[in-house]
């Protein structure tokens, strides 16, 4: 017989998010991307979307994707899924809900294929 241990799944993403982690420590940072991607499809299929330790995750990708210049599915990200999520689950002002929306105008802003509404959308987030 076989043991089921319902936090186990949440452990071991926990644990793979440690070494994503040492991987971009270690500057390895398209290798930690493949890992936190996998880590973020895994909580939301144990957790949900909605859940804050998967919005919280998101946002961690988002960074990932950020440090990989990944500026354009890294907005995708958070216009589409992430930041409607937390808005819904948590509300406007919770401090999750803000710092995705800051990770969106750092998105903006940082891409240099940036258009003058992009900008101007990161000004007012």
């Amino acid at each position: 017989m076989r043991r089921y241990w319902p936090h186990a799944k949440e452990d071991m993403l926990g644990a793979q998010s440690n070494i994503a982690g040492c991987l971009g420590s270690l500057g390895r940072d398209v290798e930690a991307l493949v890992l936190i991607r996998d880590i973020y499809a895994g909580f939301v299929a144990t957790l949900g979307l909605s859940h804050e330790n998967t919005l919280g995750f998101g946002n961690n990708l988002v960074l990932s994707l950020d440090r990989c210049k990944l500026w354009d599915e890294s907005k995708s990200l958070l216009r589409d899924q992430l930041l409607p999520a937390a808005r819904r689950s948590l509300g406007f002002d919770h401090d999750l809900t803000l710092r995705l929306g800051r990770s969106l105008a750092v998105a903006l802003t940082r891409n240099p294929e940036s258009t003058r509404d992009d900008l101007l959308e990161a000004q007012t987030i």
